[in-house]
């Protein structure tokens, strides 16, 4: 039997693979200047380049989660058109949305006894959250029901690894992950953070380069070490209105580790809010985060 897959706007997955397989998107919220827009609306693109602008204005920008009354929003309408729900949530470590989700799972699954409701925390976020989608809907296309896909998924999602780079320490300082110190220090001396997601959904520094090719270069290298037959993968890339920088990245993917093929897009506003135009982030399975 099959199974719906309901996730959240955190995946960053553009509409074509949203309509491909089917998905459904609980949208969080951010507001600019205190005017709330949403994250996602279906069928429809954010102006993403007009938001990146707003950003690097420094327009007062900030984000909310989605609550458990989103979620069952979204997935209520499917139990009673008697599906299966399987619900993928951004990281637990950088928002409530998880919580939420397992919230309202758990609130459904007592309303809906003969269905399963099955909550996954990622762990992951923006096209990492995407591409742990994507395995889910692959796993469903192959045929595995909803119990099958989410253990598959629990014991996979410390595979799927998170490389990224930012251009401007401020969106960083502003969020708090460096220091002011470290932000004018850094941008002074033209020092590039290299970042990513741990075993526990965080977001961690872990080495600095000079200049902005050696940190694009750097994401490639971390790939290099840990990816999993990079050759049958298809990668995805996320970028903060910098789409040359992007392209840099999957050429470097294509012809230092023949990667199958690379899906690139932008970092929807919610995440971007917090990484800052300028930021690149590589995505693909390896052996560890």
């Amino acid at each position: 039997m099959s199974f719906a897959i309901v996730t959240d706007s955190s995946c960053n997955l553009p509409n074509s693979v949203i309509d491909r397989y089917d998905l459904h998107i609980v949208s969080l919220e951010f507001l600019v200047e205190g005017k709330p827009y949403h994250s996602y609306i279906k069928g429809e693109e954010n102006d993403l380049k007009r938001f990146y602008t707003m950003m690097r204005n420094k327009e007062s920008i900030t984000t909310s989660a989605a609550t458990a009354q989103a979620w069952m929003d979204v997935m209520e309408p499917l139990l009673k058109d008697g599906q299966d729900v399987l619900a993928i949530a951004f990281s637990s470590a950088l928002s409530i949305t998880a919580q939420e989700a397992k919230k309202a799972c758990e609130t459904l699954q007592k309303q809906y006894p003969e269905r399963k409701v099955l909550c996954v925390d990622s762990l992951c976020a923006s096209l990492g959250e995407g591409l742990f989608v994507t395995y889910a809907c692959q796993s469903r296309e192959a045929g595995k029901d909803i119990a099958a896909t989410f253990e598959w998924l629990e014991e996979n999602k410390l595979h799927l690894c998170h490389w990224f780079t930012v251009d401007d320490l401020f969106f960083l300082k502003r969020g708090g992950r460096v220091s002011a110190a470290t932000a004018v220090l850094g941008t002074m001396l033209g020092i590039k953070p290299v970042l990513h997601v741990d075993d526990l959904g965080r977001l961690i520094n872990v080495s600095k380069t000079r200049g902005r090719k050696g940190s694009l270069d750097a994401l490639v290298d971390r790939m290099a070490q840990s990816a999993i037959h990079p050759e049958k993968q298809t990668i995805y890339i996320s970028h903060g209105d910098c789409e040359e920088d992007a392209e840099y990245v999957a050429q470097q993917c294509r012809e230092r580790l023949h990667v199958k093929d690379v899906l690139i897009h932008y970092i929807d506003p919610v995440i971007g809010a917090h990484s800052g135009p300028g930021t690149v982030a590589l995505f693909f399975y390896g052996e560890q985060r």
